[in-house]
């Protein structure tokens, strides 16, 4: 009895294609990877999203907005005048992690925390004085 060998339908349907031919001849063949032997750059997927995209580069994808808008939390709550706008201000910031924690937002995971908007407030009160 020989032994028994499974090709799945994707390996079946990928064997068949090569058998075709229609992988000969593809743009990009026999051609070096982009960014292959340079430099790595932390960011080297956002600036590869923003090519691929046609985006300009004041765009960025939506949960690096917010891990941008939770960075400069300080300085934009140091601008608002009342304690009920720093409030405002940290419950809409924290319905927005949330949302990008549920996978609701396109962009990279976000790990961020919520904020405890005491604490904020607390903050910004001193920094006031």
């Amino acid at each position: 009895m020989g032994a028994h060998w499974y090709e799945s339908s994707i390996d079946r349907q990928l064997r068949e294609a090569a058998e075709r031919g229609e992988f000969e001849n593809l743009a990009g063949a026999g051609k070096p990877l982009t960014g292959y032997g340079g430099e790595y750059e932390d960011d080297w997927w956002v600036k590869d999203w923003v090519r691929r995209e046609g985006a300009t580069a004041g765009v960025i994808p939506p949960t690096l907005a917010l891990r941008r808008s939770a960075e400069d939390l300080e300085t934009v709550v140091d601008r608002l005048p009342t304690e009920r706008d720093v409030r405002e201000h940290v419950a809409q910031l924290n319905a927005r992690i949330d949302k990008a924690r549920r996978g609701h937002l396109d962009g990279p995971p976000v790990i961020l925390p919520p904020f405890d908007a005491d604490a904020v407030v607390t903050a910004w009160q001193e920094r006031r004085r």
